[in-house]
């Protein structure tokens, strides 16, 4: 089985876990104080090391910079509920040449799209005509420029804001993930079993990463459909981001 190539942008996020007890007295806004804090690679990065912890080598083209793209967000430690989340340097990534990439050493490749710049929807056209596997998560309105690629995974709210540019020659491709209601694809809903859901964050890159790397071994898309839900559905019940077994 041949490895998996990964192309998009990565963070760092950092998690900020403390406690509030009082609200500031200049302002209506609670007063947190630190406890403890996690840090990891997200976005690109965090797919490609759901596609290792679940057994399949993996390559990544991202950006250098990760390190100072930074994602903090400050969090209850109790209950999980997220205060606030500061992004830095959200715009220092820059264009990426993807026809210095040796398509044919992977048997898939998912582009981890988070629209911040690192690829151009031409980058996506040329990636698709290199490769007959290639699946995508985007964060972009849909259009022509996707029709090559092999499955277009969007969650249900990015779906209600590209509907209008949908057409008929791609629509076969779009796999919905719609939270605790699992995903739907070709009309079909492929549900999930009811959890606590403790934190959403990174339960996208789970699932495509999950797709792919059942896909890679065995090319039936239902399969890998039902494998991506399970393996998102661990990664929920965890706080942060977290990866598959």
């Amino acid at each position: 089985m041949k490895k998996i190539l990964v192309i998009g942008e990565t963070c760092k996020d950092i998690f900020c876990y403390g406690k509030v007890e009082r609200l500031c007295p200049e302002a209506p806004a609670p007063v947190f104080n630190p406890i403890d804090q996690v840090e990891n690679c997200g976005m690109a990065m965090n797919v490609r090391q759901n596609i290792i912890a679940l057994g399949t080598e993996c390559d990544i083209v991202t950006n250098n910079n990760w390190p100072h793209i930074i994602k903090t967000r400050y969090i209850h430690k109790n209950t999980n509920q997220m205060f606030i989340r500061i992004d830095i340097n959200d715009d220092a990534i820059e264009n990426y040449d993807v026809k210095t990439i040796e398509f044919e050493k992977y048997g898939l490749i998912v582009i981890s799209d988070y629209c911040k710049g690192f690829l151009k929807e031409e980058d996506i056209v040329y990636i698709a005509s290199k490769h007959e596997n290639v699946f995508l998560d985007t964060k972009r309105v849909l259009g022509p420029w996707c029709t090559g690629v092999k499955y277009i995974k969007i969650n249900n709210y990015e779906f209600e804001k590209t509907q209008a540019t949908i057409t008929d020659d791609f629509r076969a491709k779009l796999i919905i993930t719609l939270g605790a209601s699992g995903c739907s694809h070709n009309d079909k809903i492929y549900p999930v079993d009811a959890v606590e859901i403790k934190d959403l964050t990174g339960a996208g890159d789970t699932f495509i990463a999950a797709l792919a790397v059942s896909y890679n071994h065995n090319p039936d898309i239902e399969e890998a459909i039902e494998y991506a839900n399970s393996c998102a559905t661990q990664v929920v019940q965890k706080r942060g981001v977290n990866t598959a077994q």
